[in-house]
C-alpha cells in the first residue's frame, strides 16, 4: 500500500510539473491570531501626512495644500481604496517611486497611527466640542470656537496667551513669532479643513497668527487598528508532565476571517483542482491526501545521529532549489522546521558547499566576530542587531538610506562613487572646540608658574613622562590645566562652584583657576542698583587694595565666598554691602558702589568674552578653553568631571612632549591656545546640529528666476524651488576665477534692516580670509507691507551683475555701519563708493530697472521652504539651515571661520576627495556638486560602523536575489544566518517583504552549524508583515494582517507566544482555547485568538543628583491635567530603572504625592517633550518605537538625611545617612548598614520571642495579601480552587494579586463574579520584563522569573507583606497564621523541602555536588510557597541583589534549572531565608504519608518518579479538591445562564491603576 501511494505521489508530482497546477481544496485546522491596537481606526490619509512631515515641513504643507485642492466629496463618500489611490497620487507629486513603496509599507504597518491617536488624545484633554457638532475646532489663545467669523474676531482681539505647543505640532511656515496662536483641530480632506485652512493661511501671511494644525478625526470607526510587525511562535511543549485541562471547550460557531480560507495546501498539493482535472482518479487522490495528512500529523522523535547535520542539510536543500525559489524555501524551512526535519535527514550534503561554509565562518569569525550559527544583518554595510532592531526602526533606517541614495542618484552620482559616499562618516565632529582664554576679561586666582605656593614643584615639562601611580595628578610648575568659571556672581548655583574652585587653589591642585563675572552691562546701573555689579565692584576693590600681592585676586575670591556664606538664597545688594562694611568699616560705601566708583570696571570685557565663547547658559566652565558639559556643572559632579578632564588633557600633553611638539622653550598656554581646536569664537548653532534643518537640493531643474513669475514659482514643489534659487545664485567670492569651494553659504535676511545688513557684512568680510567659501544673499523681506527698499535692491544688483570679487569689495564698503547710515540719510550716494572695476552708471541703471518679483520670489521661498517668517535671519551652509537667529543675536566673521573649519573637519575634505575622482564633473560645477552632495549626506543619521562582509567565496552557500531595477541604485543587503535558527524565522519574512519594497541586491550567507546534538528548532513561526495595505473587492480596507499556521501536526501540544517589540505590552483579549496547551487533535475546527496592544511602555532611568545613586523606592506617576495619576511605578536600584504604561498622547510625569514628593523634587530630565517655560515634565508618546527618559532628582532642603524606605517614626538622621549619600562609598556603606540591620533585627526578634509575650509580630495589617501566577486553563482552574480553599479557612479579609500578563480572557471575565460570590478583593498587576535583564524564551521560565525577580516593584509601597501561593495548592489552615509568622528579620521565609519520603532520595539533588557544598549545612527551600516582608525586602535591596545574581548566572544555559527556586537558594548567603515550619507545605513527592495529617497546605508538585498528570494527582491526593471544583463550575454556569438578567456589582472589586 505504502509503495503504491509513493508511486502515485511521484506520478502526480510529474503531472503537476507539467500542468503547473498545485491547487485544490482540503479542510484543515488552522491556528490563527491577530493583534489590534487599543484605539480605533485612524485614516490612512492622515497617516500619510505624518510620513510627509518626516520628509520635511515644506513637504507636509505642500501635501496638505494639494489635499485641500481635492474635492472633499471623495474623502467623505469614496471607498477606502479610492481614497488610498488618491493619497498615493498626491504623494507621488513629492516622492519618488521607491519612496512611495516605503510609504505603502509604513501605512501597512500603521506606523503613524499612534501619532494621529496622540493628537486625538490632546484634543480630548482640551475638552473640545464633539466632532459631530464641530467639524473644525479652533483654539485662539485659549478660547475655543467652531465659527470662522468668531475666530476672526478673537484673532483681532488678540488677548489671552498662546496655546502650549510641542515639537510634534505642525506650524504653518512664517507665523512662529506672532503673538496670537491658533490651533486648528480638524481632519485633512474635510470641507471644514478647506474653509479654515484658507483663512488661516491668509492670517499668517498678514503676520497676525501662528497657525498650528492638529489632526482630529471627524467620524471615528468602531474598528480597532490592526497591527503588524511582530512574530508569533507555536512552540512544541514538553509533555514530560501532563498539564492539560480536561474541561470540554464550547467551540465558537462564529467564523473568523482568518479561518475562512478553504483552499489549503497539503504538502504542496491542492486536491480540489486535481480532482477537477482528473475525476477518474478521485479514489486514489483521496487515499494520497489521507496519507499525507496522517503522516504530517505525527512527529516521531529523531535519533541523535539524525539531528547532527540538519543545519547543513537544510542549507543544501535551499541551495539545490532554482535561484528564484531559494529565498522562499529559506523562509519556509525556518518557519516550519519541526515538520520538515525528518525529510531533511536523507539529503546528502555537497562537500563543496560545506567547505565554503566553513571557510566563510572562519573568515567572519576572525574579522567580524560572527561565529557559526550567529546571525547578522547588514544594510549598505551598516550592522543592525536584530535582537534590538524592530521593523519600525528598520523602516526608519531604510527610509533615510533611500533618501540619501535617491538624492545622490538624482545628482548623477553612481557606481563606486555612490558607495564610497554612503560609507563616509559625516556625523557631528568629535572634535571639541575651545575658545582662546588669553583674554583680559579673565581674572586669574593663581599662576602655577610664578606663585610661591608652587615653588618646590619641578619646572621641566619632561616630568610628564616620569612614571607615576595610576590616577595620580602631576605637580609640575606649568599652567597645563586652566579652568575658567564664567558665572553670574549673585546666583546660588554659582556659590557652590566658586567654593569648589577656591578649594582647588587652597589645596594646591595643579589647576590654574580663572573667573569671569557676567553682570548686567547696562551703563546707567550702579553697584547699589544691581547685586551682580555690587559683587564685581567689591571684588575689584579687594583685589586692588592688595595690589602687588600675587594672591590679590584669590583674597577677593574669598570675600565673595564670605558673602555666599551669609545667605542661602541668591545674593542681594544688601548682602554685599553689609559684608563689605563689616570687613572695611572705614571705607565709604559710595566710593565703591556709587556711580563714580573707580571699581566698576570689566563689565564690557566680560560681556564680550561671554558672547565670544557662545555661552548662553550660566554658569559655564572651560578647561583649557573647551566648555565642560552643562549637566555636570553641579556641586556633586563638578570635581569628578574636572579630574577626568585633567587626566585626559595630561595624556594628550604627554604625547606632545614625547613627540617633541612641546618643550621647555614653549609657553605652555600659548602652545595650548595654538592647537587646531581653539577658535577665536564658539557658536553652538554651528557645533550642534540639533536646531538645524536640511534643504532638499537634489532637484535637477535647470530653470532660472529670469522669466519665472511669482505665481508660477508658487506652484513648484519645494525641491524645484531650491534648485531654481541655487541655479540663480551669482556667488560672491574673494577671487573671480573658478575654484573648488567646499562651503557654500546662503545668508538670509532683510538687508534693509540693520540686523540683516550686519549679518551680510560679516559674511562678506570673512570672504577676504578664505577663497574656499562662496556667498549668496537671499532676501527675506515682508513684500506684503514693504515699500521699495534701496539696500535690498543694491545687494541684488551687486551679486547678480558684478564680478564676484568686485561685488565683495563694493558690498564691504556700502554695508559698513557708518556708510549705510549716510546712504540712508541721503548724505552720501552710491557714486561716493565707486571702486575699481565697477561701472557705476550701469550699476545705477540696473538698480532703477530691477523688478520687485525677485524679492517676492525669495520671500515666498523663505516662507514655503525655509519655513521662516519675514525679516527673520538665518544662515544656510551647504543645505544645512542653522536655525533662526534671534533679533539681538550676532553671527560674526569669526563664526563663519568656525563654520568653515567645522565643515572641512567633518565632511568637506572627504567629499571633495571623492568627487575629484569623478572625472565627468567640470571644475566649475564641482562647488555646486559639493553643496548638493553635502546637503544630501548631512541628512544621513547613521554614518559609523559600515563594513564589508569578508567572504572567502559565495558560489555554493549564498542565496542571491538580484535587484529588480538595474537602472536605480540598489541597497546592498547581506544576511548572515543559520537557516534553522530563531533568527532565520524572523529575518526571512522581513527580507521577503523588503525585496518587494526596495530595489536591493540581497545576499543570504548560510551560516550553518556543522553538527547538532539536539533539535535546533522546536517551534513554528510566522512574522506578520505585508508590503502595503490590502483592500476587499468592494474597496474597503481589509481587517488587516494576521498570523496563520496550517498543516500543523495534531498530536504535539503547542504553546502560542507573541514576539512583539520590546516596548509593547500585549495580552490576549479573546480566545476560548487554552493557548498554552493547544492540541489540534482535540479541536473540531481551527484555533483562533485575538490579542491587543494594551499599552506602550515608557521606560526611564532615575538617579539622585547629589550621589548619583538610584533613589530606591521612589515613585513616579503618569497622567494628564484632568487625571494626574493614571499609572504609577517604583524605581529599581538596578540602573535606576522604572517603567510606566501609557498609550499615545501627551502625559505629565510627576513624583507621587506623599513621601516621594515630600522628600524629592525633579532636578533635570532628558528625553522629554517639555515646552519651554513649563514647570511640568511632559512626555509625548506618538510612535510604536521605544521611548526612554532620564530623570535626576534632588532632595528638598531639610530632607538631605531622610531615607525614602524608612518609616517616619524611624530615626532618619545621623552619620549613616550622611555617609550613604556619598557618591562612591555610599553604596558600600549602605550594604554594610543593611547587614548590620539584619543582625540587629535578628537579635531583636530573638529577644522578643524569648522575653516578650507578644513575640516579634509587628502591628498587623488586617488584610492578607496573596500573590500567585498562573498560565493555561488547567492552572487557572487550580488557581480558582486555591483561592476558594484560602477563603474557606479564614475570616480575615483577603486580597489576591495576579500577574495580568499570563491570564486568559476567560479567567479575567469570571474574576469579578468570583470576587462577588466569595467576598474577596483582587488586583491585576503587570510588569514588562526589562530589556536589559537577560531574557528567557521558554514561557515556564518566564513565569518563574516573575515569581521572584520583581517582588519589590510589582506591589505598592503600602503593602508591607505578601504571601506567594502556587496555583496548584489547597489550603487547609488559616492563611492569617502564615502571614503572622515571625521572619526573624529575614526579608522572606520559605518552607524547606521534605526529607521524609525516603524512596525519592535519589532525586534530592541538593544533597550532593554543588548544592551540598554551597548550602554548607543549610536547607534547600521550595519556591511553591513563601512569605515576603516587602518593607525589609526593599530596604536591603533584595530585589536588586536577586536580579544582579540572576543576570550573571542566567548567561549560562545550564544554570538556574529551576529559576524561581535555585536563585533564592543560591543567594542564601547574601539574602537570608527564614525556614518556615514544615507543616505549612506538604507534597506527596517529597513528604511521607504520615506528615500529611498535620499539613496546612497541600501542593501538587510534580513526581519525578511517576510523572503523574496534575489533574489525576489532584483528584487522588486531595479529597476536597473535586468538591471545590464542582462548586466553582456550578457558580460559573449559573452566572452564564443568568448573565442577561444579572447586573454587575463591582463593589467587591476595588479597581486599581495597575503598577
Amino acid at each position: 500500500m505504502r509503495e503504491s501511494l509513493l508511486s502515485l505521489l511521484w506520478a502526480f508530482c510529474t503531472l503537476l510539473l507539467l500542468t503547473g497546477e498545485v491547487r485544490g481544496q482540503a479542510k484543515v485546522k488552522p491556528v490563527t491570531t491577530h493583534l489590534s491596537a487599543k484605539w480605533t481606526h485612524t485614516p490612512l490619509l492622515l497617516e500619510a501626512t505624518e510620513y510627509m512631515r518626516e520628509e520635511s515641513t515644506a513637504s507636509f504643507w505642500s501635501f496638505a495644500e494639494a489635499i485641500s485642492q481635492t474635492d472633499p466629496v471623495l474623502y467623505r463618500d469614496g471607498s477606502d481604496k479610492e481614497i488610498f489611490a488618491e493619497t498615493l497620487s498626491v504623494a507621488g507629486q513629492f516622492l519618488s517611486a521607491s519612496q512611495l513603496r516605503i510609504l505603502k509599507l509604513s501605512l501597512s504597518l500603521r506606523a503613524y497611527s499612534p501619532k494621529i491617536e496622540m493628537f486625538s488624545q490632546i484634543a480630548r484633554d482640551r475638552g473640545l466640542p464633539s466632532p459631530e457638532n464641530c467639524g473644525a475646532a479652533v483654539d485662539v489663545n485659549g478660547e475655543v470656537t467652531c465659527d470662522i467669523e468668531t475666530m476672526r474676531q478673537l484673532v483681532e482681539k488678540g488677548t489671552g496667551t498662546k496655546p502650549i505647543t510641542y515639537e510634534v505640532d505642525h506650524h504653518y511656515p512664517g507665523g512662529e513669532n506672532a503673538k496670537v496662536g491658533v490651533v486648528l483641530y480638524c481632519e485633512l480632506g474635510s470641507v471644514e479643513f478647506q474653509q479654515f485652512h484658507q483663512i488661516l493661511k491668509e492670517l499668517v501671511s498678514a503676520g497676525k497668527i501662528d497657525y498650528i494644525l492638529r489632526h482630529r478625526v471627524k467620524n471615528r470607526s468602531s474598528k480597532k487598528v490592526r497591527l503588524s510587525g511582530y512574530g508569533v511562535e507555536l512552540a512544541i511543549k514538553s509533555t514530560e508532565y501532563k498539564a492539560q485541562d480536561d474541561t470540554k471547550v464550547q467551540e465558537d460557531e462564529e467564523r473568523h476571517e482568518e479561518d475562512e480560507e478553504q483552499e489549503v495546501e497539503v504538502e504542496g498539493f491542492l486536491f480540489s483542482k486535481l480532482e477537477s482535472l482528473h475525476p477518474e482518479k478521485e479514489e486514489e487522490l483521496n487515499q494520497l491526501r489521507k496519507h499525507l495528512e496522517e503522516s504530517r500529523h505525527e512527529m516521531a522523535p529523531m535519533k541523535v545521529w539524525q539531528l547532527q547535520h540538519l543545519s547543513m542539510q537544510a542549507a543544501q536543500r535551499i541551495m539545490s532549489a532554482p535561484q528564484d525559489q531559494q529565498l522562499g524555501l529559506f523562509v519556509h524551512t525556518a518557519q516550519n522546521f519541526p515538520m520538515l526535519a525528518r525529510s531533511l535527514v536523507r539529503i546528502k550534503v555537497d562537500e563543496k558547499m560545506k567547505r565554503e561554509i566553513l571557510k566563510n565562518q572562519n573568515q567572519m569569525s576572525q574579522h567580524m566576530e560572527v561565529n557559526p550559527s550567529d546571525a547578522a544583518l547588514f544594510i549598505n554595510g551598516m550592522h543592525l542587531d536584530m535582537d534590538f532592531t524592530n521593523i519600525f526602526t528598520l523602516l526608519d533606517h531604510i527610509r533615510s538610506e533611500e533618501r540619501v541614495m535617491g538624492g545622490l542618484h538624482k545628482l548623477g552620482v553612481t557606481g563606486e562613487s555612490l558607495s564610497t559616499l554612503l560609507q563616509l562618516d559625516v556625523s557631528e565632529s568629535t572634535q571639541e572646540y575651545g575658545i582662546d582664554i588669553r583674554d583680559s576679561a579673565i581674572m586669574w586666582m593663581n599662576n602655577i608658574e610664578t606663585d610661591k605656593a608652587y615653588r618646590k614643584w619641578p619646572s621641566t615639562i619632561g616630568e610628564l613622562l616620569r612614571p607615576t601611580y595610576p590616577g595620580m595628578l602631576r605637580s609640575i610648575k606649568k599652567n597645563l590645566h586652566n579652568l575658567v568659571i564664567v558665572a553670574d556672581p549673585v546666583k546660588s548655583t554659582t556659590a557652590d562652584l566658586i567654593r569648589l574652585v577656591e578649594s582647588f587653589v587652597t589645596h594646591s591642585a595643579p589647576v590654574r583657576v580663572g573667573l569671569v563675572m557676567s553682570v548686567n552691562p547696562e551703563e546707567s546701573l550702579r553697584g547699589y542698583d544691581d547685586a551682580g555689579l555690587a559683587m564685581l565692584c567689591a571684588f575689584n576693590y579687594v583685589a586692588e587694595n592688595m595690589a602687588g600681592r600675587e594672591d590679590s585676586n584669590y583674597k577677593a575670591l574669598q570675600f565673595l565666598i564670605e558673602v555666599y556664606s551669609s545667605t542661602q538664597e541668591d545674593v542681594t545688594v544688601t548682602d554685599v554691602t553689609n559684608m563689605f562694611k563689616s570687613k572695611y568699616p572705614s571705607i565709604d560705601l559710595d566710593d565703591v558702589f556709587d556711580e563714580d566708583s573707580d571699581y566698576d570696571v570689566g563689565r564690557m570685557l566680560a560681556q564680550d568674552f561671554v558672547e565670544k565663547a557662545g555661552i548662553t547658559n550660566l554658569p559655564q566652565a572651560l578647561m583649557n578653553g573647551v566648555p565642560l558639559p552643562e549637566k555636570h556643572l553641579n556641586v556633586d559632579e563638578f570635581e569628578e568631571v574636572v579630574l577626568m578632564e585633567v587626566m585626559r588633557a595630561t595624556q594628550s600633553v604627554q604625547r606632545a612632549v614625547y613627540n617633541g611638539e612641546l618643550t621647555n622653550s614653549h609657553d605652555v598656554v600659548d602652545w595650548l591656545m595654538a592647537l587646531p581646536n581653539i577658535m577665536p569664537r564658539l557658536n553652538e548653532r554651528i557645533l550642534n546640529t540639533k536646531s538645524s534643518t536640511y534643504i532638499d537640493l537634489t532637484d535637477t531643474s535647470d530653470k532660472l528666476l529670469n522669466g519665472i513669475s511669482v505665481e508660477a514659482f508658487s506652484t513648484f514643489k519645494s525641491p524645484e524651488m531650491s534648485a531654481i534659487i541655487a541655479n540663480s545664485c551669482h556667488y560672491i567670492t574673494t577671487k573671480s576665477e573658478p575654484a573648488v569651494r567646499p562651503l557654500t553659504v546662503w545668508v538670509v535676511g532683510d538687508f534693509d534692516t540693520y540686523e540683516g545688513r550686519d549679518l551680510l557684512l560679516e559674511a562678506v568680510k570673512y570672504l577676504r580670509e578664505s577663497n574656499s567659501v562662496r556667498l549668496c544673499a537671499i532676501h527675506n523681506r515682508d513684500t506684503a507691507t514693504d515699500t521699495t527698499k534701496i539696500f535690498s535692491r543694491a545687494v541684488e544688483v551687486a551679486q547678480a551683475t558684478l564680478s564676484p570679487a568686485v561685488a565683495r569689495q563694493f558690498l564691504a564698503k556700502v554695508l559698513a555701519k557708518e556708510n549705510a547710515r549716510k546712504i540712508l540719510d541721503g548724505s552720501k550716494k552710491w557714486t561716493d563708493y565707486e571702486i575699481s572695476g565697477l561701472d557705476m552708471e550701469a550699476f545705477q541703471s540696473r538698480l532703477a530697472s530691477l523688478k520687485e518679483d525677485v524679492f517676492k520670489i525669495h520671500s515666498l521661498y523663505c516662507r514655503k521652504v525655509l519655513s521662516i517668517a519675514p525679516r527673520i535671519r538665518t544662515v544656510v551652509a551647504n543645505g544645512r539651515m542653522l536655525g533662526t537667529l534671534k533679533k539681538d543675536e550676532k553671527f560674526v566673521q569669526e563664526d563663519f571661520g568656525l563654520l568653515e573649519k567645522y565643515v572641512q573637519s567633518t565632511y568637506g575634505e572627504k567629499i571633495t576627495e571623492v568627487l575629484d575622482g569623478q572625472g565627468d564633473i567640470l571644475p566649475g560645477d564641482i562647488s555646486d556638486m559639493l553643496m548638493k552632495v553635502t546637503g544630501v549626506l548631512q541628512t544621513k543619521p547613521l554614518s559609523k560602523g559600515r563594513t564589508t562582509v569578508p567572504l572567502r567565496s559565495e558560489q555554493y552557500s549564498v542565496v542571491k536575489v538580484p535587484p529588480k531595477d538595474p537602472d536605480v541604485p540598489a541597497f546592498d543587503v547581506v544576511v548572515i544566518c543559520d537557516p534553522v535558527s530563531t533568527a532565520a524565522q524572523k529575518i526571512g519574512p522581513i527580507i521577503m517583504v523588503l525585496q518587494e519594497v526596495i530595489n536591493a541586491n540581497i545576499r543570504i550567507v548560510l551560516n550553518s552549524r556543522e553538527k547538532h546534538s539536539e533539535m535546533p528548532l522546536t517551534s513554528f513561526y510566522r512574522y506578520v508583515l505585508e508590503p502595503e495595505p490590502q483592500f476587499s473587492e468592494g474597496g474597503e480596507l481589509t481587517a488587516g494582517p494576521h498570523a496563520r499556521f496550517t498543516g500543523l501536526p495534531e498530536s504535539p501540544i503547542l504553546t502560542l507566544n507573541y514576539h512583539a517589540p520590546e516596548n509593547w505590552l500585549v495580552e490576549v483579549v479573546q480566545s476560548i482555547y487554552d493557548l498554552d496547551n493547544i492540541k489540534l487533535e482535540s479541536v473540531e475546527g481551527g484555533v483562533h485568538s485575538e490579542f491587543e496592544l494594551e499599552h506602550l511602555l515608557l521606560e526611564g532611568h532615575c538617579f539622585e543628583q547629589s550621589s548619583g545613586n538610584p533613589p530606591r523606592g521612589l515613585q513616579f506617576t503618569l497622567g494628564n491635567i484632568q487625571q494626574p495619576v493614571m499609572v504609577d511605578t517604583i524605581v529599581m536600584a538596578n540602573l535606576g530603572y522604572f517603567q510606566l504604561k501609557a498609550n499615545p498622547g501627551a502625559w505629565l510625569l510627576r513624583l507621587r504625592q506623599g513621601r516621594s514628593s515630600d522628600i524629592y523634587s525633579i532636578a533635570s530630565h532628558e528625553g522629554t517633550d517639555t515646552p519651554t517655560g513649563s514647570e511640568d515634565v511632559q512626555i509625548i508618546l506618538s510612535s510604536f518605537k521605544s521611548h526612554v527618559v532620564k530623570v535626576r532628582v534632588a532632595k528638598k532642603p531639610g530632607k538631605q538625611n531622610v531615607q525614602l524606605l524608612s518609616d517616619d517614626n524611624e530615626e532618619s538622621g545621623g552619620l549613616w545617612n550622611s555617609i550613604t549619600s556619598m557618591p562612591v562609598v555610599g553604596p558600600i556603606i549602605d550594604e554594610w548598614r543593611g547587614l548590620f540591620e539584619e543582625c540587629y533585627s535578628l537579635a531583636k526578634s530573638l529577644w522578643l520571642s524569648t522575653f516578650s509575650s507578644s513575640g516579634g509580630v509587628e502591628d498587623e495589617d488586617e488584610t492578607v495579601n496573596i500573590f500567585s501566577v498562573a498560565s493555561g486553563h488547567l492552572y487557572e482552574r487550580f488557581l480558582r480552587i486555591m483561592m476558594v480553599s484560602v477563603l474557606r479557612h479564614t475570616k480575615t479579609p483577603v486580597k489576591f494579586w495576579f500577574v495580568k500578563n499570563f491570564l486568559s480572557p476567560i479567567f479575567k471575565d469570571i474574576l469579578p463574579l468570583l470576587a462577588k460570590e466569595y467576598g474577596f478583593e483582587y488586583e491585576l498587576v503587570q510588569y514588562k520584563w526589562p530589556r536589559w535583564l537577560h531574557q528567557q524564551t521558554e514561557k515556564q521560565r518566564i513565569i518563574w522569573g516573575y515569581k521572584i525577580l520583581f517582588l519589590d516593584v510589582l506591589f505598592p509601597l503600602d503593602i508591607k507583606k505578601i504571601i506567594f501561593v502556587d496555583a496548584d495548592q489547597i489550603v487547609r489552615a488559616d492563611i492569617k497564621d502564615l502571614n503572622n509568622e515571625d521572619l526573624d528579620g529575614a526579608p522572606y521565609g520559605f518552607v524547606p523541602f521534605c526529607d521524609s519520603r525516603k524512596e525519592i532520595d535519589g532525586f534530592r539533588f541538593w544533597k550532593q555536588g554543588y548544592w551540598r557544598n554551597h548550602l554548607a549545612g543549610r536547607k534547600y527551600h521550595i519556591s511553591a510557597l513563601f512569605v515576603v516582608d516587602l518593607k525589609k525586602f526593599r530596604r536591603i535591596a533584595a530585589g536588586d541583589r536577586l536580579r544582579g545574581q540572576y543576570q550573571g548566572l542566567s548567561q549560562d544555559p545550564n544554570s538556574l534549572s529551576n529559576l524561581d527556586q535555585d536563585l533564592p537558594n543560591n543567594m542564601v548567603h547574601q539574602v537570608r531565608i527564614k525556614s518556615l515550619p514544615q507543616d505549612w507545605l506538604w507534597c506527596e513527592s517529597w513528604c511521607d504519608d504520615e506528615s500529611k495529617k498535620t499539613a496546612k497546605i497541600i501542593d501538587l508538585c510534580n513526581n519525578p518518579m511517576t510523572k503523574e498528570a496534575k489533574l489525576e494527582a489532584a483528584q487522588r491526593i486531595i479529597d476536597e479538591w473535586t468538591t471545590y471544583d464542582n462548586e466553582i463550575k456550578t457558580t460559573i454556569q449559573n452566572f452564564k445562564q443568568n448573565k442577561s438578567t444579572q447586573s454587575e456589582d463591582s463593589t467587591s472589586h476595588k479597581p486599581h491603576i495597575e503598577l
